[in-house]
């Protein structure tokens, strides 16, 4: 009788983590017999998990922090074109014998643009506020979907400048105060710093002077209403939250280890919420 499947998430430190949550939910939801595990694996460990992981039991893993750019970098991995392009992953998995890395960020905050703000697209300039893993993951998409101009911000400039240099002619940096000088004409903003995350100090925007059709994403989802988010609702803004891309970047995953690819669901969206949200 073969095993149960099992994946698991790689991080360190790893705080509570609701990936578990989901991939068990969608597991019961299609009658899988499998499981999913968190690994807090610190980086002097990372290569050897990494060579072991077949033989630690698991059929793939997701990679968070700070472990996305570090694992494209021990060569044990085949990247696909995203995890190439995006310098980054965040999903393994097995395939002709060989372990593959690919990057799920992109598709998670798309999609997930997608389901809370229909008709995004139709903005002609971004503003994307970080320059880490989760914004190159953000401006490879935004460029994928054809938006004409990106501007990154960040608040040590020069990380934002190569960057922008990376991604070409359509994306440009500038300096964290001069930020209000773009919004008037970023009809979408996006959030990929840690900054509105619980325990972190708040984004100090002002949300006002963004067009009125404007759309604002944020990817911290603890709290899952970040005062980015509140300021932008309370204007009348299209928002898209950090839960959301969670979900959406987790189905591949999910379909590539058992599968099946799951759907995110009303109900799945409330039940991590209530796990977000109780004391």
């Amino acid at each position: 009788m073969s095993k149960a499947p099992a994946a698991c998430l790689i991080g360190w430190p790893l705080a509570h983590s609701r990936s578990p949550l989901v991939h068990h939910y969608w597991l019961r939801t299609h009658g899988i017999e499998g499981s999913y595990v968190i690994e807090a694996v610190p980086p002097d460990e990372l290569r050897d998990f990494i060579q072991r992981l077949s033989l630690r039991g698991f059929v793939g893993a997701n990679v968070t922090i700070p472990h996305k750019e570090s694992v494209l970098g021990l060569g044990l991995t085949t990247p696909d074109d995203l995890a190439r392009a995006v310098g980054a992953a965040n999903t393994l998995w097995f395939a002709g014998g060989q372990l593959c890395s690919t990057n799920t960020d992109i598709e998670g905050f798309i999609n997930n643009l997608e389901a809370s703000a229909p008709g995004w697209d139709a903005v002609e300039e971004a503003l994307v506020l970080g320059a880490g893993g989760a914004a190159r993951a953000v401006v490879f998409g935004l460029l994928e979907r054809g938006i004409k101009r990106i501007i990154l911000a960040n608040r040590t400039i020069e990380r934002a400048e190569r960057l922008a240099k990376e991604f070409g002619p359509r994306v440009s940096a500038t300096a964290w105060d001069l930020i209000e000088d773009v919004l008037p004409r970023a009809g979408l903003l996006v959030n990929t710093t840690s900054l509105g995350m619980h325990g972190q100090p708040a984004l100090d925007l002002d949300v006002t002077r963004l067009p009125q059709e404007a759309v604002v994403a944020d990817i911290v989802y603890v709290p899952l209403m970040t005062p980015l988010l509140a300021a932008a609702q309370a204007r009348g803004l299209r928002t898209a939250d950090g839960l959301g891309m969670l979900l959406h970047q987790a189905v591949r995953g999910f379909e590539l280890w058992f599968g099946k690819r799951p759907q995110v669901t009303p109900e799945l969206r409330a039940l991590v919420e209530a796990d977000l949200t109780k004391s």
